[in-house]
């Protein structure tokens, strides 16, 4: 499809379809590599600049959607199918999920080069991670430590301490209080609360504080003697008897806020208990304390009551045993959080586990120092959220105990004593005679070896591979194979200008970016960052799939189409950092009040030039060099034009998307409800064919803006527009300064500002026109009176005589727009005759002083000094006053203000303007009926009247009475004066002939006849 297809204004327009239409012509003319070819060409010849910015990897598990991704696991058995086979199943399902988000994205609008796309699991890729890893590992950055992490039993692996805390839920846990008998005094028990029964089985000590107070009370119930916190004594007994109890070990980690101030020790499951444990001796440093679980969080044969149990699962039977033996003193449960797996969206657990680390803690001031070197959208979010995180950043555990993934390139001797850290494939071939290897997953490097030089025999590699928070984070580098390749293209584009992600990648992307690039440059990945808040189900939950609380996105792209998608997404409040629920009515709306609107001007313009054809036999050029219009009209909207590229180039260059679409909405909003509705005649060819050509230049002008600036945000209806815009460019090798290659509205350079064509003074006036048009409209609704009924006077008050100059000046467009007759004659010029009682208990206030407080913000009322702020001075006109003439011919003001302009509004109805009133019903009427005929602006049809049987003479005189006076008014948009149904050639057609209801007393049938 070399040609795109000719836009038929007369055909139903569906959002989605057409945008497949673009889609296939994208396709047909190569469109995103010829905008790559066009761009190198231009910044080899200077035109532009290199902007580069990072697209991080997505995890390749599930289908995107709208704010996160859907993961997928892997279920089978690993050590039923062995590493190879799993790992071949992962690459597979890595491919299949990669063309499935190329098909969305695609569908989406967004212009990816996926055929030479990066993939974490490439050769390319994993070595230049080595490369980072080895890098980390020469400056003494790595070490390996026994520590109590975070870990999933789901995916039988350890996470970071950022991964436990992104995704935290509250949760119901058991709270039981436990006695612990002392050993040379059964009969005496220390009591300690935990909301973790099942880390009971691995207890080794208990610990208090040494600052509390502890004292031991007997029990009568139990005929024991407990040892409790003397502060927390009152959750268990009202009144107990006191005595001091000598301490056990101690830390002050222990509170008095909970529990009983007596903490259990399970140095395998708790951070703190394994650091007191190690302190006070009971397990040494350096080996991994009692741990009686497997790696899917089972009890394993050392505790065989409860064996094979998950931990999470044998809680309750662990309460019901101690309970059984009369340990368990108070029993209950507790809502809190709790950290859960992001992966599998199971909880955690914490379990002490050797791992490898990248130190964090040394690099945190220089880390904070290169965020604040950068510049954050929302700034708030780099500035606190961010910076606090960073500021008690831990130690990054990057190893997991995973088979897929990019290997940690360490090789070992038994007791670890030798370590060798591998940095490229040919390094590992240089010291193994392996050959040069062509992947670098586990099947294709655990079994190489390499000689120690220490005499320890063979090295062999360490089980784990590396965290994939490393692998993203190593994207600026591995994407491009640094260094082995692509060097200086790297190094002259690093760091990036821009990268973007949701609020959630503040301990994820964003954060291991950060470190990796600090140790590696000592300088930020990025120079502009814009952070997204997280995309919810319309309840505020998060997105689930299994509980289906949204749409699936492919049935909102084959329902609405992207564009709308787009809009709603990025005019939403996610843009600055705040969190959406996603809503389905909301993509509705976009596309009543934006899309259809922009579409319906365009279809506007493509009929009048239709009609300028038939009519005057003119064919439409554009003439992007015209003189400047002398009409208000035009210059206002081409003055709007250039404020909004200045505007969009500023917050653009400023990465402030948020503030972008409301004012180009504006500009859609003002074209179609203010521009278009104002100049119908003058594009109808009334004021004549000259006119009219000036007028549909200004509209082409207009939409071709909108279609360049608005191009990156609603790509496929600018396209469609633009296509059929293309049709009217001149002849020619004129050159329109929007570049060489117009095949697509995406080719060409963002508009230009026009300096002639701005005009801030026509911009004020009609902003002026505006408020008071549309404080009339709202009059007229609240006094429920059509627009087609004549009122007869308008009044317009305010202090400054530049506003009423400003009205006035246009007072043909009010008077026209607000259907109001007799002028502004009676336009208010002064405060003090003019404005009405100030209320709220300053009715003694006068008008001079309120004028003097607005001009000066100083007022003294009985001695009080009033300044700036202090009051807020509300306008309007006192009804009595204004309608106090009760005779026949006296007007029936109505007021309304917006606290700056006072109107009055004579809404009382007048026989002397009944008939206009009529006349704007009736063509209104013929209009809606051509539309239900499926008649075409360039129709000729005649129009044909007759009366029922049972319409009075009265309401059929007066209905030709006013085709009599209101001949002109009609022609000039029927072209012709109805005529009676007796004149009609019966051997014509009829096209559309229909009675007309709910019209008061008129009881006619008006039919349509093509000409």
């Amino acid at each position: 499809m070399e040609n795109f297809p000719p836009h038929d204004p007369n055909a139903p327009f569906s959002f989605p379809k057409e945008e497949e239409k673009v889609l296939e012509y994208w396709n047909s003319i190569n469109a995103f590599q010829t905008s790559i070819t066009q761009s190198k060409i231009e910044l080899e010849a200077g035109q532009r600049k290199r902007w580069n910015f990072y697209d991080g990897p997505p995890f390749a598990t599930g289908l995107p959607h709208y704010g996160h991704l859907l993961m997928g696991t892997v279920k089978q058995d690993v050590l039923d199918m062995g590493i190879p086979k799993y790992n071949a199943e992962c690459r597979a399902i890595v491919m299949r999920y990669s063309k499935e988000w190329r098909a969305t994205i695609e569908r989406m609008g967004r212009w990816i080069d996926f055929d030479n796309d990066y993939k974490t699991l490439n050769v390319s890729y994993m070595e230049s991670i080595w490369w980072v890893f080895k890098q980390l590992w020469e400056k003494d950055q790595v070490y390996r430590a026994s520590r109590v992490m975070p870990y999933s039993t789901t995916c039988t692996t350890p996470l970071s301490n950022f991964e436990a805390g992104s995704d935290y839920r509250d949760v119901n846990d058991p709270a039981v209080t436990v006695s612990f008998p002392l050993l040379d005094d059964p009969t005496t028990c220390l009591l300690a609360w935990t909301t973790t029964p099942w880390t009971l089985p691995s207890n080794l000590a208990v610990c208090v504080h040494p600052e509390l107070t502890y004292i031991k009370i007997f029990d009568e119930q139990h005929q024991k003697n407990f040892i409790i916190c003397e502060k927390l004594l009152g959750t268990l007994y009202k009144d107990p008897k006191k005595a001091k109890f000598k301490k056990v070990v101690t830390d002050t980690y222990v509170t008095s806020d909970s529990g009983t101030g007596i903490v259990h020790q399970a140095p395998a499951f708790g951070a703190e208990d394994h650091e007191v444990c190690k302190r006070h001796g009971i397990v040494p440093a350096d080996v991994i304390p009692p741990c009686p679980i497997d790696d899917g969080g089972r009890f394993t044969s050392e505790v065989p009551d409860f064996q094979g149990q998950h931990v999470k699962e044998a809680d309750p039977h662990i309460t019901k045993f101690l309970k059984q033996k009369g340990r368990v003193i108070v029993q209950s449960q507790i809502k809190h959080s709790y950290p859960f797996c992001w992966r599998s969206g199971t909880p955690l657990i914490y379990r002490a586990i050797p791992a490898w680390f990248v130190r964090v803690q040394p690099v945190i001031d220089q880390l904070v120092e290169n965020n604040r070197q950068t510049r954050w959208v929302p700034a708030a979010v780099g500035e606190n959220r961010f910076q606090n995180w960073l500021a008690n950043a831990r130690d990054w555990n990057i190893s997991r105990n995973r088979y897929w993934g990019t290997p940690l390139p360490i090789w070992v001797s038994d007791d670890y004593e030798e370590q060798i850290c591998v940095g490229s494939i040919e390094e590992l071939n240089a010291l193994s005679g392996c050959g040069i290897l062509k992947d670098l997953h586990r099947e294709s490097v655990d079994k190489i070896l390499i000689p120690s030089r220490m005499g320890k025999g063979m090295l062999k590699r360490v089980d784990e591979v590396f965290d994939c928070w490393f692998e993203s984070g190593s994207m600026p580098y591995a994407q491009v194979h640094y260094p082995f390749e692509n060097k200086e293209a790297f190094e002259s584009a690093f760091p990036a200008q821009f990268i973007a992600e949701g609020m959630d990648q503040t301990r994820g992307w964003f954060y291991t970016l950060l470190v990796l690039s600090t140790h590696l440059f000592q300088k930020a990945p990025w120079q502009n960052l814009i952070v997204c808040g997280l995309v919810l189900a319309e309840d505020g939950k998060k997105m689930s799939k299994s509980l289906k609380n949204y749409p699936n996105p492919n049935v909102i792209l084959d329902l609405y189409g992207a564009d709308p998608l787009r809009l709603f997404l990025i005019n939403s409040p996610v843009v600055r950092g705040e969190n959406l629920r996603f809503r389905e009515a909301g993509v509705k709306e976009v596309v009543s009040r934006v899309m259809l609107p922009w579409l319906n001007s365009y279809r506007f313009f493509l009929g009048q030039v239709a009609l300028l054809k038939k009519v005057s036999g003119i064919d439409f050029e554009y003439d992007p060099k015209a003189k400047l219009s002398e009409n208000v009209m035009d210059r206002w909207v081409l003055a709007r034009c250039q404020g909004l590229i200045k505007y969009v180039r500023a917050e653009m260059e400023a990465y402030r998307l948020y503030t972008v679409v409301p004012q180009m909405l504006d500009l859609v909003d003002e074209l179609t409800n203010w521009y278009i509705r104002f100049n119908r005649r003058r594009l109808k060819g009334e004021n004549g064919a000259e006119d009219a050509v000036v007028a549909l230049n200004t509209l082409f002008e207009t939409l071709f803006t909108l279609c360049r600036t608005l191009s990156s945000f609603t790509p496929f209806l600018t396209e469609n527009i633009y296509q059929g815009l293309r049709s009217f460019f001149p002849k020619g090798n004129q050159d329109l300064g929007c570049g060489d290659d117009l095949r697509s509205v995406h080719f060409l350079r963002f508009p230009e500002v026009r300096a002639e064509y701005f005009d801030p003074v026509i911009v004020r006036q009609v902003k002026h026109m505006q408020t008071v048009i549309n404080l009339g409209r709202t009059i007229r609704e609240r006094k429920t009176i059509s627009l087609k009924t004549p009122l007869k006077e308008l009044v317009v008050f305010h202090t400054d005589p530049e506003y009423h100059e400003d009205v006035k000046k246009l007072q043909n467009y009010v008077e026209d727009e607000l259907n109001s007759r007799g002028g502004l004659g009676r336009l208010g010029s002064s405060t003090e005759k003019d404005l009405a009682k100030v209320k709220r208990g300053l009715e003694s206030t006068t008008s001079d002083q309120l004028k003097s407080y607005i001009e000066t913000s100083k007022m003294t009322i009985e001695g009080i000094e009033i300044g700036l702020g202090d009051l807020t001075v509300s306008r309007y006109v006192d009804k009595e006053a204004s309608s106090s003439d009760d005779s026949p011919s006296a007007p029936a003001y109505e007021n309304n203000t917006d606290e700056d302009v006072v109107i009055l509004l004579d809404c009382k109805l007048r026989p002397e303007l009944e008939s206009e009133g009529f006349a704007r019903e009736l063509m209104n009427r013929i209009q809606r009926l051509r539309k239900k005929a499926g008649a075409v602006q360039t129709d000729d049809l005649d129009v044909y009247y007759s009366f029922s049987e049972d319409s009075s003479p009265e309401a059929n005189q007066f209905f030709e009475s006013v085709l009599a006076t209101q001949g002109e008014v009609l022609c000039r948009v029927l072209r012709k004066v109805p005529e009676p149904d007796s004149l009609r050639d019966s051997s014509k057609p009829v096209l559309a002939q229909e009675l007309q209801e709910r019209w008061g007393d008129q009881k006619v049938t008006l039919t349509l006849v093509r000409v």
